[in-house]
């Protein structure tokens, strides 16, 4: 059992953590959390009651006022301990993260270092907001405007990113001087405990970080309804974030939201083909497809298209299939058998309307959860993989001829979380980079996530950012002083 592997065994818990305390459902209720490489389930987490919730927002709001009259300074000085032992307990964190969702060993390993770098981010962050100064309207008067901390905070959070996902969203709440309180997904819980309790024994008051599990509906529906809770902060579908952002709209709820994605990776005639590859190789089959901002459509110029489908072929197998706990494994298993179907039924349509079979085995969905990586070619716009996100190592390409035309391709969808595109045209590079309608483009580079830049998209694909120093702007609120003469 993978679980012998922790060092120290206090990092799995399986109860929630509310107001500094660790905490069992009333009524006894539990869920299951089982492990995508073999279907068992290896542990439980308690399905707290809508009271429950409510208490945990009560203990949320006495937090805040704990924690709002800390100076930055202290905020900052709590956040870079709870940083330290992230990185001190990182293989734990690391083993509980593959256990639970999947994911190779060595790239939950990278996501600790990347959750980690969130909370360092914004501890240095806690110490500049920054207000401003006004000249007075009319003689002796002065104008001031401040930031403050907006409240208490919800995050709910996805399994497929299960600690930066809470750290890019906590780490902002907290350095802001607010509480929060963490709903991870259910398939992933034990990540974000794990963070609990290291944030507990970095001596982060009690209430002001608080992770709850149980049913998604409910517990979204709680905290919206609360006129306590002041921010929303969602990742995941759009679907599921149309219905969250509509419940905030009761007690005019601040709202971020990052949501579905389509993202289009553009291949010019001028475009350094091995970068390419290399590029498209980390943006596809990172987490085995299930990121926010892989690329789910390859767009290829006709004069470099075969070379890069041969390339790309050919890198594709190298790709190591199994469980992320085997020694060079980089592609495990889907986080559950419906994923598996998804992409089964993207090839399966995508094959019917006419697409070539280029590389790889065809999913037939009898491996369990595992999706051995595919790429097809001669895909078109009315297929289902150009216009629903796959979440899987599907890659799938359609060929075109005119700048024109890949920008009208590209942009046909209702989602803008990111694109991609590669030329060594300086000129065609502001001019791809100013027409993609996305709110993250990744120019000759595949990997564009990182703590400094604001992470978000436009259109369907969300509203706000994270990262950055515009993450923190989300959990503040501005407050005008206007002070007259004497």
């Amino acid at each position: 059992m993978s679980l012998s592997r922790l060092k120290t065994q206090r990092l799995f818990r399986q109860q929630c953590y509310v107001n500094g305390q660790w905490i069992d459902a009333g009524n006894g209720n539990t869920v299951d959390v089982d492990n995508p490489a073999d279907g068992k389930v290896f542990g439980t987490v308690p399905s707290l009651s809508e009271e429950e919730i409510l208490g945990a927002i009560d203990a949320a709001e006495q937090g805040f006022q704990v924690w709002r009259k800390k100076t930055a300074q202290e905020r900052a000085d709590l956040l870079m301990r709870w940083y330290d032992l992230m990185l001190e307990h990182k293989e734990d964190i690391a083993t509980l993260m593959t256990l639970e969702q999947g994911k190779p060993l060595v790239e939950s390993r990278g996501e600790v270092d990347y959750a980690a770098s969130f909370i360092r981010w914004f501890a240095e962050e806690a110490r500049r907001v920054y207000g401003e100064t006004i000249p007075g309207a009319k003689p002796g008067q002065h104008i001031v405007v401040t930031r403050q901390p907006i409240g208490v905070t919800a995050a709910i959070t996805p399994w497929n990113f299960p600690a930066a996902m809470i750290t890019r969203k906590a780490g902002a709440a907290l350095a802001a001087g607010c509480s929060m309180i963490v709903k991870p997904a259910n398939a992933t819980p034990y990540t974000a405990l794990a963070l609990a309790e290291l944030a507990d024994e970095a001596g982060i008051p009690a209430g002001v970080f608080n992770v709850v599990t149980g049913k998604s509906s409910m517990i979204g529906e709680t905290l919206t309804g609360s006129a306590i809770v002041r921010k929303m902060s969602f990742t995941g579908s759009t679907e599921v974030g149309s219905k969250l952002m509509a419940q905030c709209a009761e007690h005019i709820q601040k709202v971020s939201l990052e949501l579905g994605g389509n993202a289009p990776f553009i291949v010019f005639d001028d475009a350094d083909v091995e970068r390419a590859v290399e590029g498209a190789m980390i943006c596809k089959f990172r987490n085995t497809g299930q990121t926010c901002v892989c690329a789910n459509r390859f767009l290829v110029q006709s004069g470099i298209h075969d070379k890069f489908i041969s390339r790309l072929a050919e890198a594709m197998g190298k790709l190591k299939v199994g469980d992320g706990f085997e020694e060079g494994v980089t592609q495990s298993a889907l986080i559950n058998h419906a994923a598996v179907e998804k992409v089964k039924r993207h090839y399966d349509d995508a094959i019917d309307k006419g697409a070539r079979h280029v590389a790889g085995p065809a999913p037939d969905g009898k491996q369990g959860n595992y999706v051995t990586p595919v790429l097809v070619t001669d895909v078109t716009a009315d297929m289902e993989v150009c216009a629903d996100e796959t979440f899987g190592p599907l890659a799938a390409v359609i060929k075109f001829d005119t700048e024109e035309q890949a920008l009208k391709i590209a942009n046909d969808t209702p989602y803008g979380l990111a694109a991609y595109f590669y030329s060594r045209d300086i000129h065609r590079v502001w001019r791809v980079a100013d027409a993609l309608e996305a709110g993250i483009i990744g120019v000759n580079e595949g990997a564009v996530s990182n703590p400094t830049a604001p992470f978000g998209g436009v259109k369907a694909s969300g509203l706000g950012r994270e990262g950055s120093r515009h993450g923190l702007d989300e959990y503040t609120e501005l407050k005008y002083l206007c002070m007259g003469a004497e």
